[in-house]
């Protein structure tokens, strides 16, 4: 393994949820190797100071707005980045929300929305980016996923959110299966507790936080650039006889 193993000179990396959190930490990951970067996100003010600090390293960058929800926002994010950059080899797929509610007071609304988001948009932007990829016989991509797709957590009750982590684990290896002698990886990286804006009321909760941490082997919770660079490795050459795989990054936490 070599230093050209980790450069993304030369190639164009696709970011969902992009303005903040993982998103961000791993666009400006991306940019540090060479990759220019397309940041995609539900939020305006995010997303455009996102690009604008992208741009500010060196890198060419641009913002698009999407609702990953909808398969139409989807095709054309896709589609104007392609009218943007001559091609795209990284698409990370990293758009998601949680929610912590009891099941037995889980709306169809919560439920649906849960899904539209954490998994039904994964697989749209699998699929818009990964016809491109597939005709170019060339493409790496990366889902977010979680822990909380192979254990269910506590103290919080989440069943939705777990379960839609779940499907992300199993889509992962099953287009990792089917595109595989194509030319197009797809992995996908599990966090564990993360120290960002989505997770700050779970650590502000005097009965959950504690936990959390005790659980943890390590006794912390990870910095969004803990998963960025798993997230890096996945989409770099260095893992390039890597795909179908789920990469931890727990501190510890589903080893006990």
């Amino acid at each position: 393994m070599t230093n050209s193993d980790f450069d993304l000179s030369g190639q164009t990396a696709l970011i969902t949820g992009a303005g903040r959190g993982i998103g961000f930490a791993t666009a400006r990951r991306l940019a540090a190797a060479g990759a220019d970067v397309i940041i995609a996100d539900y939020i305006v003010e995010n997303g455009e100071r996102a690009a604008a600090e992208i741009e500010g390293m060196g890198r060419k960058s641009m913002f698009i707005e999407v609702d990953v929800r909808l398969s139409d926002s989807v095709n054309r994010m896709a589609e104007a980045a392609l009218s943007a950059f001559p091609q795209i080899d990284i698409l990370v797929c990293n758009a998601g929300i949680a929610q912590g509610i009891p099941a037995e007071e889980c709306s169809d609304e919560d439920w649906l929305n849960m899904m539209a988001v954490n998994l039904n948009g994964v697989f749209w932007c699998c699929r818009a980016v990964g016809r491109h990829m597939l005709d170019r016989g060339r493409g790496a991509i990366v889902n977010t996923a979680s822990m909380s797709g192979m254990i269910s957590n506590t103290p919080q009750p989440q069943s939705h959110y777990n379960a839609a982590k779940a499907g992300v684990i199993m889509l992962t290896k099953s287009l990792a299966g089917e595109w595989a002698d194509r030319g197009v990886r797809v992995n996908c990286v599990s966090p564990g507790y993360i120290g960002t804006d989505m997770t700050a009321e779970g650590m502000a909760n005097a009965d959950w936080y504690p936990t959390w941490l005790a659980m943890t082997p390590q006794g912390k919770v990870g910095a969004p650039e803990d998963v960025a660079a798993a997230i890096y490795y996945l989409a770099s050459p260095a893992a390039k006889f890597t795909t179908g795989t789920n990469l931890v990054v727990d501190g510890g936490y589903t080893s006990w």
